[in-house]
């Protein structure tokens, strides 16, 4: 299951996804977001999944690396599925015991937060997939720059953002590695209820922070080996600047904002 968990991971390449503006590709995100939260029926989506999977399929990333990170959560969605499916109001589909508490809009609130969910994940995994932390890093500070007037650390927030967001897989690998020593000293994670699960990763949180704590010291030591003293007056090896690529992905994604906005006016 931990092997499932792609979130951090950066698969290099050269398509036009990756030689998107880092700015870009944040700004394409938050517009795929709002597209996303103001569809309301299957044309809406259909709309929206297309241009998800043209994004995809353009990045080059497999489909099966995207799907693999989706195993973490599927016990979240189907819970939300369920929510949505037994406590939406509305006429029964059935005069029986089960079904009468199952409603048409309760099934079609279950297939949209579903559909939703899916591919919010699956639209911010491309973007962790086809940016590197350090471009993302100097993205969110150019696009919040404005905010430095009003003497926020903005380098320094989006630092922490970008280490956190890198650290994820080292921590992952590291788990799974305390994992197999726990394992081939006869730890069993395995069988029993939940609770006993439970307890059985308690061993392995104390040398996971021990190792996280020690690679956070030897990281700041690193840093301030290197002088760093935060975001004033540093300068940029690689300028962001964009090019005639990157407004007309940003008119793409408008313009499906817009059109979504439009069905969403017919009922679509």
């Amino acid at each position: 299951m931990l092997k499932d968990i792609t979130l951090g991971q950066y698969f290099p390449g050269n398509t036009l996804i990756h030689r998107l503006d880092p700015r870009t590709k944040l700004l394409c995100v938050v517009l795929y977001i709002v597209a996303l939260f103001c569809a309301k029926w299957f044309v809406s989506y259909g709309l929206v999944a297309a241009v998800l999977i043209t994004c995809i399929r353009i990045s080059r990333v497999k489909l099966k690396t995207m799907t693999k990170g989706l195993k973490t959560v599927y016990i979240i969605v189907a819970f939300t599925a369920v929510m949505n499916l037994f406590f939406t109001g509305g006429e029964p589909v059935a005069d029986l015991p089960i079904l009468r508490h199952i409603s048409q809009a309760g099934i079609y609130a279950a297939v949209f937060m579903v559909l939703r969910i899916i591919m919010l994940i699956m639209g911010t995994f491309l973007l962790t997939y086809t940016t590197s932390p350090i471009s993302l890093t100097d993205a969110l500070d150019s696009l919040f720059s404005p905010l430095k007037k009003l003497h926020v650390p903005i380098h320094e927030l989006t630092l922490m953002m970008s280490l956190a967001l890198r650290f994820i897989p080292t921590l992952i690998e590291e788990t799974d590695k305390i994992m197999s020593a726990q394992k081939a000293r006869g730890a069993d994670f395995e069988s029993g209820n939940i609770l006993r699960r439970a307890r059985a990763l308690v061993p392995i949180l104390v040398p996971l922070f021990v190792s996280a704590f020690r690679r956070a010291d030897e990281l700041a030591t690193a840093m301030e080996c290197r002088c760093y003293h935060g975001g004033e007056g540093r300068t940029a090896l690689h300028v962001l600047r964009y090019a005639r690529r990157d407004f007309a992905a940003l008119a793409l994604f408008v313009l499906l904002v817009i059109a979504v906005i439009v069905l969403r006016r017919f009922g679509l």
